[in-house]
């Protein structure tokens, strides 16, 4: 049996600062991998593994 617990997170505003910076730092990755697969499968490619 898996146990999960609940948490609340009450972040300062540091923290909370740090914390929208490293969700848009990886969104930011996230779109820039998108864009260079379907720029790849546009030019006749195939898809990236990695």
């Amino acid at each position: 049996m898996i146990k999960t617990y609940k948490v609340m997170l009450l972040p300062n505003n540091k923290q909370r600062t740090k914390l929208f910076q490293c969700a848009g730092v990886s969104r930011w990755a996230y779109n820039w991998t998108l864009a260079t697969q379907q720029d790849n499968y546009k030019n006749g490619g195939t898809f990236l593994n990695d």
